[in-house]
């Protein structure tokens, strides 16, 4: 059990923090989802370039649309 403080903050537990894998810094979006529930979600991050993620800065890089899922999975 969490409590509230007076500027509405409370403590994200430990044991949850490692579960799923929070960092400090990172955006948690909160939303009511009655009069007694609040869910509190990490928010997603887009990707607008993946294939740089998966293979640096050579854009000049062709890859089958096969290879592409064993590259992710490395």
């Amino acid at each position: 059990m969490v409590k509230v403080t007076k500027k509405y903050q409370v403590t994200i537990p430990e044991d949850v923090r490692k579960k799923i894998g929070l960092k400090p810094f990172e955006e948690v979006e909160v939303v009511a989802l009655n009069d007694n529930e609040i869910l509190v979600r990490r928010k997603l991050r887009t990707v607008k370039d993946p294939l740089s993620i998966l293979f640096g800065s050579q854009t000049d890089v062709e890859v089958p649309p096969e290879k592409v899922d064993e590259f992710a999975e490395e």
